[in-house]
């Protein structure tokens, strides 16, 4: 019997639409011009396909609906409240939950009372907001992804992984005692993507408990690591996703999760922690700033989704179709000649603009410029991860570029089907046409943080 490559389905049915404006690329790019070329800016009415980011723009169940009909709006003590403690209880084993209302508010709480003046956070790589937090403390943030993860087309299982060569190295130079936190990103999304393997993770621990270090796993994407790892790991094809899940965390001294991803919710995130004396020093915080320990600035329909959300997200029907769905469209660019980072991640695809846009260089913005172009082009709403995000400038102001200059398209959970996805592919055949026409960006106004969220741009002439 011959096996068949059956089409990729989506494992849900549709029972309500939103709908979409169809524009003209004449209409887009006025829309484009007044936001300063820059996608954050625009209006979501302006927008056809919106790869921006997978938090917070999924699509919920009918079960989550339901419970958010059943959510209990007490100020404290809630029933809905008591359902996300016992949920996340047992995924992460730790006993102090503190609920907040997305997970920057999780990172601000802890990482301003680890973080100060000379205080050195390690990571595998950090996220933006991540290293905002961070460095608005006075602390430095330093990235140390493993040597092939910085290899765009090497095709290895755990490109994520944390260097533990060069962790020890830093341990070693900057002495235990100036360490913050050792932080796991999981899986790594300043790095394409790409997951991390539970063996790293068991290292780094093991590094951590040699010299008293505190490790944070901020995994947001939890339970799409670890189908990578069920799928790419020895002794792990017979384990459940949960329980792959419920091992990692077991291994971190604290958790930081935007709830926003794998809780499969609109709004919310979480801070959880093994250290009673750290959880005072957070709650105190968590009241001060977000809400009483109960509720962390959410309403009690938020926690009753985020309660559902989080025992859904590990369903096997549905992370199948998470992962194979963005290797979908992974695959289709590779094909067309589009420079991908490879192996595909779980929640985004991410395209090397600087291959791509050979006769852009990087103090032009290369990434910044293809943002543009699928805009123009299409109506796809996407988002640099490159120099514009990570880049800064030396004493003369000149500017020192990012590792890479990558172009993420995250894809929303159960948003969008296979026919839109298959309309982004034929945009970029649109794309490849342009060859040499495309042109680079300057910034015309930037913030001193998190630029990337509000700076506007010019196109070079």
């Amino acid at each position: 019997m011959v096996n068949k490559m059956r089409t990729l389905t989506e494992p849900f049915k549709i029972k309500m639409v939103e709908p979409l404006k169809v524009t003209t690329e004449e209409y887009r790019i006025e829309a484009l011009k007044k936001a300063g070329y820059n996608t954050f800016l625009l209006s979501s009415k302006d927008v056809f396909i919106d790869l921006l980011t997978d938090s917070g723009t999924g699509a919920m169940s009918d079960r989550q609906w339901s419970g958010i009909m059943m959510g209990d709006e007490s100020y404290a003590g809630a029933r809905s409240w008591e359902h996300l403690e016992t949920v996340v209880k047992d995924l992460t084993g730790m006993p102090y939950i503190l609920p907040t209302h997305q997970g920057r508010a999780a990172e601000r709480i802890l990482y301003s009372i680890l973080g100060g003046k000379d205080k050195i956070f390690i990571s595998n790589t950090h996220f933006d907001t991540t290293r905002a937090n961070i460095e608005y403390t006075g602390a430095k943030a330093i990235d140390i992804v493993c040597e092939e993860g910085k290899d765009n087309q090497i095709d290895l299982p755990f490109k994520g992984n944390i260097d533990l060569f060069k962790l020890k190295e830093l341990i070693q130079e900057y002495g235990k005692e100036n360490i913050a936190c050792i932080i796991m990103t999981v899986t790594n999304n300043s790095s394409g993507g790409q997951p991390v393997s539970m063996e790293n993770v068991r290292e780094v621990r093991k590094i951590c408990d040699e010299h008293n270090l505190l490790l944070v796993l901020d995994a947001c994407r939890i339970a799409e690591n670890s189908y990578f790892i069920h799928h790419r790991e020895h002794g792990f094809s017979e384990r459940t996703f949960k329980s792959i899940a419920q091992e990692m965390l077991g291994l971190a001294d604290a958790f930081v999760m935007s709830a926003k991803k794998d809780g499969l919710v609109n709004m919310g995130g979480l801070l959880t922690l093994r250290d009673e004396e750290l959880s005072v020093k957070c709650k105190n915080m968590l009241i001060i700033s977000e809400g009483f320990t109960t509720y962390g600035g959410l309403s009690g329909r938020d926690m009753e989704a985020l309660a559902i959300g989080l025992e859904e997200v590990f369903d096997e029907d549905y992370l199948h179709y998470r992962i194979r769905s963005t290797a979908y469209l992974g695959e289709h660019l590779k094909a067309k000649g589009i420079p991908v980072v490879w192996p595909i991640g779980g929640h985004a695809v991410y395209i090397d603009a600087k291959k791509l846009y050979k006769n852009i260089p990087v103090n032009q913005y290369p990434g910044q410029a293809l943002v543009c172009d699928l805009y123009i082009k299409g109506g796809i709403r996407c988002v640099e991860v490159g120099s514009v995000m990570f880049g800064k400038y030396d004493e003369k102001g000149e500017l020192i570029p990012a590792p890479n200059e990558l172009v993420r398209l995250a894809i929303p959970r159960r948003v969008y089907t296979q026919s839109h996805i298959d309309y982004v592919l034929d945009i970029f055949d649109d794309i490849l046409e342009m060859e040499d026409a495309n042109t680079g960006y300057k910034i015309t106004y930037e913030p001193p943080f998190l630029r990337h969220f509000t700076a506007h741009f010019e196109p070079i002439k």
